[in-house]
């Protein structure tokens, strides 16, 4: 059996659409013989955490699931092993490195 960590992508639905179009990007574990299993556990996953409530405002919320949009082996778990990795350009340096600190700073475990 191999690990391979899994992108799957959900569309967010509030109402009747009239919002900016917003994405749920989440990244989930999927223990498989091979890429092909690995895929297909993922997508099953996806479809089976489609969801709709209605929200505060008694509107229809839709997790719509649209696709497995990446899928990475794990050479291993080991303490400190990559699990994912993504390369950001940023216009603005300083403003980028703020953020991943302020980002940092809310997780409240630093001294």
């Amino acid at each position: 059996m191999n690990w391979y960590v899994a992108k799957l992508v959900f569309r967010v639905i509030s109402g009747n659409g009239e919002h900016n179009a917003q994405f749920d990007e989440q990244l989930r574990l999927i223990k498989a013989d091979d890429e092909r299993e690995a895929f297909e556990k993922a997508s099953n996953i996806g479809h089976a955490n489609q969801d709709s409530f209605l929200n505060v405002q008694k509107q229809t919320v839709k997790w719509q699931f649209i696709d497995v949009a990446e899928l990475n082996a794990i050479s291993g778990l080991n303490d400190g092993a990559e699990l994912y990795y993504n390369i950001h350009e940023a216009p603005d340096p300083d403003l980028y490195i703020a953020w991943a600190h302020h980002k940092g700073a809310l997780l409240g475990v630093k001294n």
